[in-house]
């Protein structure tokens, strides 16, 4: 997953497909899709310090945190791509192909310095070049998620609408501003003032324990046990 073009132009059919429809939408900032007041994954820009840190780039220079800001961004909006098209409004995969399309260089020049970052570090040729594989396929995992998909789904979408307005050259920029939010939304949160009720709900069953059942029916001393457990009065 290291090439910026394996899965440069996700769903590229459908991305024109969905031109016209963004061309229409891009003056809309993306709304609260998911929660009546959405949480605030607002957080302050990285510096070089904690970029080199968050980013897994220890020892970096200046240079090499910009371009691993700048690929961290491409791998944050690549997922997304590819997980929030459930909600076809936050315009993931048109978001991302114009990023791609517009800050084509500076992603190129990205790929370069945080190749000759491990060439540098790890070591020249081969084991450089796997060290870079590897950070690649590691920061893709990183900005997976499952249960917390609808906040990261959100942030990156909002992310990704200022790397698409932002001047060439600029990404950087970008991503030093905005990974630290998507970075947070990973992180379970629900709606701010009424939670998640839904995924925090929680099952209770009584015991399945071969002793607590005859003939198909708890036996009392199981059933007064269950009843305490959810609250039940006598």
């Amino acid at each position: 997953m290291t090439s910026r073009f394996m899965g440069r132009s996700i769903g590229r059919r459908a991305s024109l497909g969905l031109a016209a429809m963004g061309a229409a939408l891009t003056a809309q900032p993306a709304a609260a899709q998911f929660f009546w007041s959405p949480p605030d994954f607002s957080t302050p820009p990285l510096t070089d310090a904690e970029a080199a840190t968050a980013l897994g780039l220890p020892s970096a220079t200046a240079a090499e945190v910009k371009a691993g800001l700048v690929w961290n961004l491409r791998a944050a909006l690549n997922v997304a791509a590819l997980q929030c098209q459930f909600e076809p409004t936050l315009l993931s995969i048109s978001n991302y192909n114009a990023m791609i399309a517009h800050h084509d260089a500076e992603l190129d020049a990205a790929q370069a310095t945080l190749l000759g970052y491990f060439q540098r570090t790890v070591g020249k040729g081969k084991p450089g070049q796997m060290a870079s594989d590897q950070y690649g396929t590691r920061i893709y995992s990183g900005y997976s998620t499952v249960q917390a998909q609808r906040g990261f789904c959100q942030a990156a979408a909002l992310v990704g609408r200022q790397a698409i307005f932002a001047q060439r050259g600029t990404l950087n920029d970008v991503a030093r501003s905005g990974l630290g939010s998507i970075k947070k939304s990973l992180v379970l949160a629900g709606e701010q003032f009424y939670g998640d009720p839904g995924r925090s709900y929680s099952l209770t069953l009584p015991s399945f324990d071969p002793k607590c059942w005859k003939k198909g029916k708890m036996v009392p001393a199981c059933q007064l046990a269950w009843n305490q457990k959810i609250g039940v009065q006598p």
